[in-house]
């Protein structure tokens, strides 16, 4: 899609952009003026001073918080997030079922989880293993983390493959069910690796949700990055410095995530293309007659 064209908006012309562009600078301006004031604040309460930040160059820092409380942090978006790509496939494909029964329960299961926070997720999950299963010590925290993040973030991915497979053109199923493919296998090997593809960005993105959201296990007792910062700031008195610090971490990983995404929907879609074909050049040939043109295969 080009500049000069688009199906959302038309194109600005030299006032408008540089319109925007005012209100960019001046944005920016205003954004970067509360970032020193906020700045300026915390330093007039002594939350910049070397003692504040001495803390971190302690291994003692790292390998009795925040290091355990980032290995905890990662084992639970693992977690959750391979059970909520797998959830939210089978979900998914139980959306587009050709059996009403099966379409029917995926959507009240989606609709209802997705509308359910998912802290209250936690909670629920937490107490049910507690007093439902008599699960008890430190996988007690892991599993209402992990169990509250799957069924929430299964369901979106769930509506992200269903939207999805509705954008592909009709023709992609059409040509499936015309070679003989149920309707169950077109969907399975035709549609559904294309929408995977097309909606990688956006699952991507959900997973760094997941990344995110595992800080919550902070209210169930889940030694996550967070509650393990919190103790620290606790016993040093740098809650601001601490706090920064994990930020950067949790931004660090996103971003990562982020690219990582980018590389996948790159490979995909260059392995959808295939591979390239070979340019052709067309030139006159002296040996044919009337200088006859000559096309020749150049890679």
């Amino acid at each position: 899609m080009t500049a000069e064209t688009s199906v959302l908006f038309d194109a600005p012309g030299p006032k408008a952009r540089t319109r925007h562009r005012i209100i960019a600078v001046v944005g920016s301006l205003a954004i970067l003026a509360l970032l020193y004031l906020l700045i300026r604040a915390l330093a007039a309460k002594g939350q910049f001073t070397a003692e504040k930040w001495a803390t971190f160059l302690d291994p003692v820092t790292w390998t009795a918080y925040l290091l355990p409380g980032l290995q905890a942090t990662l084992v639970a978006a693992f977690f959750s997030i391979i059970l909520a790509i797998i959830g939210g496939i089978l979900l998914g494909m139980g959306r587009l079922s050709q059996l009403r029964p099966v379409r029917m329960a995926c959507g009240a299961f989606v609709e209802f989880f997705r509308a359910v926070p998912v802290l209250m997720m936690m909670l629920f999950a937490y107490y049910l293993f507690l007093f439902g299963f008599q699960i008890s010590g430190a996988a007690l925290p892991l599993f209402g983390v992990v169990a509250g993040l799957t069924f929430y973030n299964s369901s979106v991915i769930a509506e992200l493959i269903r939207s999805g497979v509705g954008s592909l053109p009709k023709g992609q199923q059409e040509a499936g069910l015309a070679i003989g493919l149920t309707p169950f296998a077109t969907l399975r090997l035709v549609l559904l690796p294309q929408a995977i593809t097309l909606m990688l960005p956006s699952i991507v993105s959900q997973l760094v949700v997941v990344l995110k959201d595992s800080a919550l296990g902070f209210l169930i007792l889940y030694p996550e990055l967070v509650r393990s910062g919190q103790t620290l700031a606790s016993l040093q008195g740098n809650l601001i410095p601490t706090f920064i610090v994990i930020a950067a971490i949790f931004i660090l990983i996103n971003y990562l995530l982020t690219r990582l995404a980018h590389y996948l929907e790159r490979r995909l879609q260059a392995r959808r293309r295939g591979p390239k074909q070979p340019e052709l050049e067309t030139v006159m040939s002296p040996t044919l007659p009337g200088g006859a043109l000559e096309v020749s295969g150049q890679t």
